[in-house]
């Protein structure tokens, strides 16, 4: 257990932090099933509409620090590629 009040601290900002980490890579996984699901449907105007939704929420993880920026560019680099193969 922690015995200084600045460790009390940092255990309290810990547990907030988690908490808010947590929903948004929760919202991130969102966003990335709804590329997946209009993937595996073959829909290729809906898979480009929902990666152009996924973008910038990748990239506020990324700037949120609650992913690492080259996780972010492999998962947009993969989706983009899988959506490109996709027939018009």
């Amino acid at each position: 257990m922690a015995h200084t009040p600045s460790a009390r601290k940092r255990i309290r900002q810990n547990v907030r932090r988690a908490e808010i980490n947590g929903a948004r890579v929760s919202r991130i996984r969102t966003y990335l099933r709804r590329v997946e699901e209009a993937i595996a449907g073959g829909d290729k105007g809906q898979a480009e509409a929902a990666f152009r939704e996924a973008q910038p929420e990748l990239m506020r993880g990324v700037h949120k620090h609650v992913l690492h920026r080259n996780t972010v560019s492999r998962k947009l680099s993969r989706l983009s590629g899988r959506i490109k193969a996709m027939p018009a």
